[in-house]
């Protein structure tokens, strides 16, 4: 499922090789306690990014906490958890960057004692940092986020991994905003100069370059 990466480049969201699927509990159990991985359809992929996977998500999390403390809004940013959509039990997600608003968090069944959302009503924002297994951030991830009611996604693929469907020829580093309109996403692709325009975040003043090099 993986795509080939240039040599010298760590392959990350490599599916594991397993016996049979994995319910929710039985992940939980096996893998709960490190965030290197995510369960979809039983399942298990490890998350365990390059480095300038990490630098992508850590400039996206400054910028965005930045835009929550000057709004004053009751939104943090989730630094460990996982997504777990009630109508998927066999796959529970691990965003990169996820958006939570504190006063919705009265209705997760599972916060009190588990850091398990079940409720696109609690996430804002969500961005993915694309790595090998770019299917995920691409499609499925795509119509999950969507199906939950996730306002806005955006898909930072930093070395242009897509398949061509999605990033179009040549590939090249790409930003897709996608934004909730009518239960569907409709998606911005961004690149170089252009700037992004996000509705959850009207006073964010960056481009899809600062983005995807993390202001390098």
């Amino acid at each position: 499922m993986a795509l080939a990466i240039p040599s010298g480049t760590a392959q990350p969201n490599a599916q594991l090789t397993q016996q049979k699927p994995l319910s929710f509990d039985e992940f939980l159990a096996q893998y709960g306690g490190d965030n290197r991985y995510e369960l979809i359809d039983g399942e298990v992929f490890d998350l365990e990014p390059t480095g300038q996977h990490e630098e992508v998500s850590a400039f996206v999390t400054t910028k965005i906490c930045v835009q929550i403390e000057r709004i004053g809004l009751p939104w943090f940013v989730l630094q460990r958890g996982l997504l777990r959509p009630s109508n998927a039990g066999m796959t529970a997600f691990r965003p990169d960057v996820a958006v939570v608003d504190r006063d919705e968090l009265v209705k997760e069944p599972f916060w009190s004692e588990q850091s398990i959302l079940t409720l696109g009503s609690s996430i804002k924002f969500v961005t993915e940092v694309v790595s090998s297994n770019w299917q995920n951030d691409y499609a499925r991830k795509v119509e999950d986020y969507a199906a939950l009611g996730i306002s806005e996604y955006w898909i930072a693929d930093y070395a242009g991994l897509g398949g061509t469907r999605h990033i179009g020829k040549p590939k090249q580093p790409t930003l897709s905003i996608c934004t909730l309109v009518d239960g569907e996403y409709e998606i911005h692709q961004l690149r170089g100069s252009e700037m992004i325009v996000s509705p959850t975040f009207p006073e964010l003043r960056l481009t899809a370059e600062e983005v995807l090099r993390a202001n390098r």
